[in-house]
């Protein structure tokens, strides 16, 4: 991102986000990503949160920095020069944060937001289903209140963190089946531990490792207590939670670019079948540091 548009903060926090890419991030890493050695890198995202580079826009009473959306473009800029996977994993706390700091009461923020951007939970968001992928509001999986539990039963598919995550911001239907679709859908936080199945981890070309799975919730007790905003009010959640699902997944594509464009610009050459960097294109590779 340009630097005549950051303030001096967002250039100081900008920068801490690439000395973490370029020093803090083992290439080895990425390499066992790519070849499914690493289902879920949680010390990766623990690293980040060493750093409180996790939820930048949060409060600061809840461990992030208070800052805005500029800030966490420039951040996603450089965390996705790592790829598609780092990226998307890196993201997931603002857009399951966002929901919790709009809709969460205290409480859920003090046992699911501080500690996610304290990197002790890992969170992810259960949206798509095996039914369907961008009709949300068809969502066929139920909740069904039991007193101060709702029963859950149902399966979503293609979640990021599936394989890892220690819970799960999940939508499922609570209304009944004559009710207009945006106002019988609400938002429930799943702890793992609860009862939630993994049934297939898919293998995706380009964005593996990070454990993106087909989970199922096979008629699990969730606490009435961790109800996102109101019953019923799922619709209003999820249209702000895709504020910053829509926001990160275009800002973490700068970086990848940029960093392509970089390695063109520098030369490479093809022999005997192999890829092979000259010049300055080399030194780069072996130096990230050329990029500071």
């Amino acid at each position: 991102m340009l630097d005549l548009v950051l303030t001096d903060a967002e250039r100081a926090v900008r920068d801490e986000a690439r000395a973490f890419a370029r020093d803090a991030v083992d290439p080895e890493l990425l390499r066992k990503m790519d070849a499914d050695e690493v289902r879920y890198p949680r010390e990766y995202l623990e690293a980040l949160a060493e750093r409180n580079l996790l939820g930048l826009r949060f409060p600061t009473e809840w461990g992030g920095r208070g800052m805005g959306w500029t800030a966490e473009t420039a951040v996603l800029g450089e965390i996705g020069v790592l790829g598609s996977s780092l990226g998307c994993l890196y993201s997931l706390p603002s857009i399951v944060g966002e929901a919790l700091t709009l809709f969460g009461t205290d409480d859920q923020k003090r046992r699911y937001l501080r500690p996610t951007l304290e990197g002790k939970l890992c969170c992810a968001e259960a949206l798509t289903e095996p039914r369907g992928g961008s009709d949300f509001f068809g969502a066929t999986c139920r909740a069904t209140r039991h007193g101060d539990t709702f029963l859950l039963e149902g399966a979503k598919r293609f979640i990021v963190g599936g394989e890892g995550a220690d819970y799960f911001l999940v939508y499922a239907r609570t209304g009944g089946d004559d009710e207009h679709p945006h106002r019988a859908i609400s938002a429930f936080l799943v702890d793992r531990d609860m009862g939630v199945e993994v049934e297939y981890l898919f293998g995706l070309l380009g964005t593996r490792g990070g454990g993106t799975a087909r989970i199922s919730f096979p008629g699990i007790e969730v606490p009435a207590e961790n109800l996102v905003g109101e019953l019923n009010g799922g619709g209003a959640v999820f249209n702000r939670m895709m504020v910053p699902e829509r926001m990160t997944s275009a800002s973490g594509c700068l970086g990848p670019a940029q960093a392509a464009l970089e390695i063109a610009n520098r030369g490479y050459v093809l022999e005997a079948g192999q890829l092979t960097l000259k010049g300055p294109a080399q030194e780069l590779l072996a130096n990230p540091s050329l990029r500071a």
